[in-house]
């Protein structure tokens, strides 16, 4: 038999998993020792991988559990870490199994910031090993047998989840290994091995012949739809193409040859003979196209014997008729074997890392609720810091409490000292200046990260439309525009933010100077405050009158109602509870999580209690201020009304104003350089997030290059050649027809002259015993001088006449002749037969030509010099 398909491993360029999921883990986790166990968890995801596809794997089932402990971690991550493209800068580089380079090109492959990508060429490496380690198993036992048959299940369950699932996983087309059509087939490959193996140990356990003949037409089946889908697709090397088809002949005539011993017992004898015909005509056709892929020889023997000891039974005793193939009833099948499904975990000795860390959209819920819950915390503390600013700006305009407290005339109220007290223990206007000199320079450095960060970003879009206009439908990614949306909406939100915290540190400004002076006031000594207010005439001792006690009774009760709002502010800002638990319940339950739905209900359960809470302190504040209202009317009427009382009263109106503006400018200012520096971080994450993604494109891009010009480099230089005319095509018709040659017949050559010299006389006669002229024997060899010219020229030896081309000859000339090549410097031709094509004199002769007798050699023309 022929030997199994295994599938080749795709190979990785070594990707650094612990730095970006790093980041991410200390931008989004609090630090403390859940973080910690996040990256060390990275650090061993990381070595996992290099474990499981950065290494040279055995065919043995430990390397296999190394590569599904690996791919069981992708999928347990998967739903933990945003590593879809442009949120994680991470990139896995695989290569294409069956592509096997070329000198100049290289070899294909494939970057893809997708975890989807490397879960695809992980599985897809299971299914690969899987079939390398059932192709090793020996097949002489049963466990090896059942081992094996195990094996390609796994690999064709591997190869048909990568079908299914490799186009939604990827962004762009995938290389050809893993496309729908090469796993669509290698799947069932794997399938027909399976059901070969069980055919195989059907026949080792010699069980029933009707059983063996459907196992070996099913395997036969299967055989037969690869190789159907290898021809139309034309995915799979060259190489599987005969092996398939052989494999499918033979199971084919394993299965003839055991129907046909089943017919046989049936007395079908007729049905015999044509079955061992055809599997003898099967088995000649793998013998006669595909003896180099398999072995027949015992199969055919077998078949023959059959066939021989049938003919003569049915010749000499049963003399039934040999039926058509055709007319045959189909051999049924008993198909056993089916592909193993995905499912998680594949790996019997896995442990999530992350076990601990919730999932993506758990986070991302918790996120949503987070905001939820801080905008309902700072609405309902606005609305309670906007009852006491109203609140004061009431008592401020009624000049209370410093009205009531106020009945001499000359002396400073005990409201205004406490209130200038309060003015200086904060550092007075001198804080102010501070502040506002600070925020400039924190707006400044906010904007320069900013527009740094964009920069970023239009830097790299410009690039890439650049490469997608040069480059055309060949630029196969997502287009920068559409993946850099969400940070440029980010990007525009952060600006929104800039520019309305710019109004607002405007509009504090304008009122700071508005209140600048009276401030001023307030950070004086006592006495400069005494003298910088006015004197009145003394009023009559109201202390004791029933408007003044009101008032006192209403302003404490207004005291309290403030006291009890920041009680209220404090509780509700730590009130803390976790959703985690909710949201995960919901994700196991549901498979989604109605965010919206679960965060209402909890805040409302949560925070209803204390928005009733302050729903009744703002009534009863509104209350009692409606009621100091009228009070102070009253009041005013039983003062003395003069002008320098009432200059007096407004001095004071405006130090309490003041006091309060000071107060709130300072909470606003400080709010503002908090806002400021906490901006600075969320910008500089933004950068972070931009760098990291243009680095990821620009290694992207730097690959897709690479493999542009590999494929460029492998697409042929010269363009395809034309069709011959048909005038042509029917000249070479005709010159077929004629008898002639197809090939052109070169132009003659142009000759000089047509007139052809007289032939060569022959050379003169020598002695042996002449004297050799001076002449001669100056240039001749003394080696070669006593020598007898032979009869004719030792074969192998250049001609004297130059040969080749026809070069012009005319009357007198001799021609070309060969060279002669100096043999006496080079010490390894001593001993050794002259080269037939370096020259060789004959003996006795000069290593020249000499000059033929009546034929003078033509003279060059002089030309004298000129002058």
């Amino acid at each position: 038999m022929a030997a199994f398909i295994s599938v080749p491993l795709k190979k990785t360029s070594e990707t650094d998993l612990v730095k970006p999921l790093t980041k991410f883990i200390l931008n989004t986790y609090p630090a403390g020792e859940e973080q910690a166990e996040y990256v060390r968890a990275v650090e061993e995801l990381n070595k996992l991988r290099r474990s499981a596809v950065g290494r040279p794997l055995d065919k043995h089932e430990s390397s296999l559990e190394a590569v599904q402990r690996y791919y069981d971690q992708l999928c347990s991550i998967e739903p933990k870490f945003p590593l879809s493209e442009g949120q994680l800068c991470l990139s896995f580089t695989w290569k294409d199994a069956f592509d096997k380079g070329s000198l100049f090109g290289g070899s294909v492959k494939l970057t893809l910031p997708s975890l989807g990508y490397e879960k695809t060429c992980v599985l897809f490496n299971i299914g690969a090993l899987a079939s390398q380690i059932a192709s090793e198993q020996n097949l002489d036992n049963d466990e090896a047998l059942k081992a094996a048959s195990r094996y390609y299940q796994l690999s064709s369950g591997a190869f048909s989840h990568i079908k299914d699932t490799v186009l939604s996983s990827l962004s762009r087309d995938p290389t050809v290994d893993i496309s729908p059509d090469t796993m669509g087939t290698l799947s069932i490959i794997m399938l027909a091995q399976a059901q070969e193996v069980f055919f195989l140990k059907a026949t080792r356990d010699k069980m029933k012949d009707a059983i063996i003949a459907k196992l070996a037409n099913q395997a036969a089946d299967f055989y037969g739809d690869a190789f159907k889908q290898c021809q139309y697709k034309d995915v799979l090397p060259k190489e599987v193409f005969p092996v398939l088809a052989a494999k499918h002949c033979l199971m084919q005539a394993h299965a003839d040859y055991h129907q046909s011993v089943l017919a046989k017992q049936q007395k079908k004898f007729g049905e015999e003979i044509s079955r061992l015909q055809h599997a003898a005509e099967l088995v000649k056709t793998v013998t006669s196209r595909y003896d180099e892929y398999v072995t027949v020889k015992d199969l055919s023997d077998k078949i023959h014997r059959a066939l021989t000891a049938a003919k003569k039974d049915n010749d000499f005793i049963y003399h039934d008729r040999v039926p058509d193939l055709k007319d045959l009833d189909p051999i049924g099948k008993a198909p056993l074997v089916k592909p193993t499904p995905i499912s998680i975990p594949l790996s019997q000795k896995y442990t999530d890392l992350f076990e601990k860390m919730v999932p993506l959209a758990v986070q991302q819920s918790m996120s949503l609720y987070n905001q939820r819950k801080a905008e309902l915390i700072n609405g309902t503390i606005a609305r309670m810091r906007d009852a006491t600013t109203l609140c004061n700006g009431v008592l401020a305009s009624l000049n209370l409490p410093a009205a009531i407290e106020d009945v001499s005339g000359d002396s400073i109220p005990q409201s205004i000292l406490q209130k200038s007290k309060a003015v200086i223990e904060q550092g007075g206007i001198q804080t102010i200046d501070q502040l506002i000199r600070d925020l400039p320079e924190l707006l400044l450095r906010n904007k320069e990260i900013l527009e740094a960060s964009l920069k970023f970003l239009d830097e790299e879009e410009a690039t890439d439309n650049e490469l997608k206009s040069k480059f055309k439908e060949r630029w196969q990614r997502t287009p920068s525009i559409d993946l850099y949306k969400p940070l440029r909406s980010e990007g525009a939100n952060l600006r929104n933010v800039l520019d309305k915290a710019i109004t607002a540190d405007a509009l504090v400004k304008e009122r700071y100077q508005t209140q600048r002076e009276t401030m001023g006031i307030l950070c004086k000594g006592e006495a400069d405050l005494n003298a910088a207010i006015p004197s009145a005439n003394p009023a009559k001792t109201m202390q004791g009158s029933e408007v003044v006690v009101t008032l006192k009774s209403l302003l404490a009760q207004l005291d309290n109602v403030k006291k009890e709002r920041e009680e209220l502010e404090n509780d509700i800002k730590s009130v803390n509870f976790d959703m985690t638990t909710k949201f995960l319940t919901a994700l196991a339950q549901d498979g989604a999580i109605n965010e919206e739905a679960l965060s209402v209900t909890e805040l409302d359960r949560i925070y209803g209690g204390y928005t009733d809470r302050v729903q009744k302190n703002l009534n009863k504040q509104e209350e009692l201020i409606g009621q100091i209202q009228v009070s102070h009317q009253e009041f005013s009427k039983m003062k003395q009304s003069n002008s320098e009382a009432n200059l007096r009263e407004e001095v004071l109106k405006k130090l309490a104003a003041g006091h309060d503006s000071y107060i709130e400018l300072v909470a606003n200012l400080r709010e503002g350089t908090k806002f400021y520096n906490d901006l600075t971080e969320i910008l500089l994450k933004f950068q972070g997030k931009c760098s990291d993604i243009v680095f990821a494109r620009k290694t992207e891009r730097d690959e897709l290059l690479k493999d542009l010009q590999q494929s460029i480099a492998r697409e042929p230089s010269a363009p395809s050649m034309p069709a011959v005319p048909s005038y042509q095509t029917a000249a070479q018709s005709s010159a077929a027809a004629g008898g002639t040659s197809s090939t052109p017949t070169p132009a003659p050559r142009t000759l000089y002259n047509n007139k052809q010299p007289p032939p060569r006389p022959p050379p003169p006669a020598v002695p042996t015993n002449a004297p050799v002229p001076v002449s001669v024997a100056q240039n001749v060899n003394p080696a070669l001088a006593g020598a007898t010219a032979p009869a004719q020229m030792p074969p192998g030896t250049i001609p004297s006449q130059a040969q080749g081309p026809p070069f012009p000859t005319y009357p007198g000339y001799t021609g070309y002749y060969g060279m002669p090549m100096p043999v006496g410097y080079n010490p390894y031709m001593y001993g050794q037969t002259m080269p037939p094509y370096l020259y060789q004199p004959q003996a006795g002769q000069a290593p020249y030509p000499t000059q033929p007798s009546g034929y003078p050699c033509p003279q060059p023309p002089y030309f004298p010099p000129q002058q």
